[in-house]
């Protein structure tokens, strides 16, 4: 264990300092190491004061998933915890790695890369966030949709608002959008709808694709399906 006095020098226990010669700044200890900055850059130390990574950043976070954001030249990066740049440092934005995946910023626009690097979702976002539980909102000519992992548009994006929710409203579905005025359930891989108050307006049962174009009364709504306005029943069955 060891303290941070001044947040200039590290000491041990025992009142020892560790590393003597850190001039500027000191940060707490994460994973074993801490990030330090001297002569106004970045770099990593272990507790026994030995520089890991040097001082050559112009900013950096904790790791994350092992890796952590470096920033240089007005750029981002991530680094690995023996100081190698797994990813160079050429993205103007950036976020942590979340569910293996990090959003960047490039000239094109915001996208998705992986450990290695790769971009596996282009660059192709006005914004976008970080997924969870597999779904991201991007954004698109101002508008939001949602999207997995593999680029697919889940939803497309024409809508204001998008809010995921973390499967509050029923333990039977495997998950849960919310948009203005409805909601879209899947349960056994099927997309259904519910109502603002909750109550199905369609069974998840039949659609792998479903978007709610208009509730027409209690038995009846307006969907889109293959790329065309149909109306169904609550039961999934096309009536016209």
């Amino acid at each position: 264990m060891v303290e941070i006095y001044g947040g200039l020098k590290l000491k041990d226990k025992t009142g020892k300092y560790i590393a003597p010669y850190i001039d500027d700044d000191a940060l707490y200890f994460f994973e074993g190491l801490a990030w330090v900055k001297k002569d106004e850059k970045f770099g990593l130390i272990d507790k026994t004061g030995k520089e890991v990574i040097s001082c050559i950043y112009d900013g950096a976070c904790d790791f994350k998933e092992g890796l952590a954001w470096v920033k240089k030249d007005k750029k981002f990066g991530f680094i690995d915890k023996t100081g190698k740049e797994v990813i160079s440092c050429t993205c103007y934005g950036f976020s942590d790695f979340q569910e293996g995946l990090a959003l960047v910023k490039r000239d094109e626009g915001w996208g998705y890369i992986d450990k290695t690097g790769k971009e596996v979702i282009p660059c192709i976002y006005d914004g976008a966030s970080c997924f969870c539980k597999g779904l991201s909102w991007v954004k698109k000519d101002g508008k939001l949709g949602l999207i997995d992992k593999t680029g697919k548009e889940i939803v497309s994006c024409i809508y204001d608002d998008i809010l995921v929710l973390d499967d509050t409203i029923s333990d039977i579905y495997d998950q849960v959008i919310y948009y203005k005025g409805y909601v879209k359930v899947k349960k056994d891989g099927k997309w259904g709808l519910l109502d603002d108050l909750e109550n199905e307006i369609l069974k998840p049962a039949f659609y792998d694709e479903v978007e709610l174009v208009k509730v027409l009364s209690d038995d009846y709504i307006k969907i889109i399906l293959d790329g065309r306005e149909t109306i169904v029943d609550k039961n999934g069955k096309i009536i016209s």
